[in-house]
C-alpha cells in the first residue's frame, strides 16, 4: 500500500461497506486517519470497521441512506461532534441499477438510482462543505465511473447518474476552491468489486456460463488485460485528498487501464 500521511485527519467515506469504500477506508485507516464508515447495511458498515480495528486504526460506523437528507445532515452533525471537524470525503456510495434497453428500463428503478447516485452525491457535497468551508480547509473525492465519459448502452441511468457526478464535481470544485477546499472525481473503468459481479449478472441475464463470458469479454478488451482492484483505486483517491495534490481542483481522473482509449 502507498503510504500517505494523514495523521490526525477526520476522514468520511459512503458506501464504506464493501468495494471501494472498504478499500479506501482501510488505507484512509492505514495511513492514521480516523474514519467514519457510513453505509446503509449495519452488518458490512461494521465488518469494515471490524477490518480497520483488526489492523491498528480507528473506525466508527454510522448507518444512513444516502437518499435521505436527514440522514446526510446526521452522518455530518455525528462526525463534527465526535471528531470536531471534516478533513477527508470520500462521496462513493452508489448503485449499477438494471441491465436492460432504454426503452425497457423501468422508470422506478431510474428515479432509485438517480435519488442514490445524484441526489446522494448532492447532498453530501451540500452538507459537508459548509463545514470544510469554515475550516477552510478540505479535500473531497466523488466517485464518478468511465461510464460519466462515455455512452453506456443497457445501462442508461448509471451512465447518465455518472455524467452528473462529473458535473456537480466541477461546479463544487470552482465554488469551494477559494476557500482552500478540494473537490475532485475519479472515473473507475471495471473493478473486481460485487457491484461488477451484479453487472455481470445483468448482462449474462442471470446465466452464470454467461456472467462469466461477460465478465471475460470486459477483462479481454481493456488494454491491460485485467480489471482493476479496488485497492488500486483507493490509492488514487489517497493521492487526491493527500498534500500532494493542492492544486487539483474539479477535475476527473480516469483509472481503467486504458479502455477510454480504445
Amino acid at each position: 500500500m502507498q503510504k500517505f500521511d494523514f495523521t490526525d485527519k477526520v476522514a468520511i467515506v459512503t458506501g464504506a461497506g464493501g468495494g471501494i469504500g472498504r478499500a479506501a477506508s482501510l488505507a484512509l485507516a492505514g495511513n492514521g486517519a480516523k474514519v467514519v464508515v457510513v453505509d446503509l447495511s449495519e452488518e458490512a458498515g461494521n465488518e469494515t470497521v471490524k477490518q480497520v480495528q483488526a489492523n491498528g486504526g480507528e473506525a466508527v460506523f454510522i448507518k444512513a441512506d444516502v437518499t435521505k437528507e436527514e440522514d446526510i445532515q446526521g452522518y455530518v452533525a455525528q462526525t463534527v461532534d465526535k471528531f470536531g471537524k471534516i478533513d477527508i470525503f470520500l462521496n462513493n456510495a452508489g448503485w449499477e441499477g438494471k441491465i436492460v434497453p432504454l426503452v425497457e428500463y423501468p422508470t422506478e428503478a431510474f428515479d432509485r438510482l438517480m435519488a442514490i447516485n445524484v441526489r446522494g452525491v448532492f447532498l453530501g457535497l451540500k452538507h459537508v462543505l459548509p463545514q470544510m468551508i469554515a475550516q477552510k480547509s478540505g479535500a473531497i473525492v466523488n466517485t464518478a465511473s468511465g461510464a460519466g465519459l462515455l455512452a453506456t448502452p443497457n445501462m442508461v441511468a448509471y451512465g447518465a447518474s455518472k455524467h452528473a457526478v462529473l458535473g456537480m464535481t466541477k461546479t463544487a470544485g470552482v465554488e469551494a476552491a477559494p476557500y482552500g477546499v478540494r473537490v475532485n472525481a475519479v472515473c473507475p473503468g471495471v473493478v473486481n468489486t460485487q457491484m461488477m459481479r451484479s453487472i455481470e449478472s445483468g448482462f449474462g441475464k442471470g446465466n452464470q456460463e454467461a456472467a462469466e463470458a461477460a465478465r471475460q469479454q470486459m477483462a479481454n478488451t481493456t488494454p491491460d488485460g485485467r480489471y482493476a482492484e479496488a485497492e488500486e483505486i483507493a490509492n488514487l483517491m489517497m493521492y487526491l485528498v493527500s498534500d500532494l495534490s493542492t492544486h487539483i481542483v474539479g477535475q476527473e481522473f480516469v483509472i481503467d487501464g486504458g479502455s477510454i482509449l480504445i
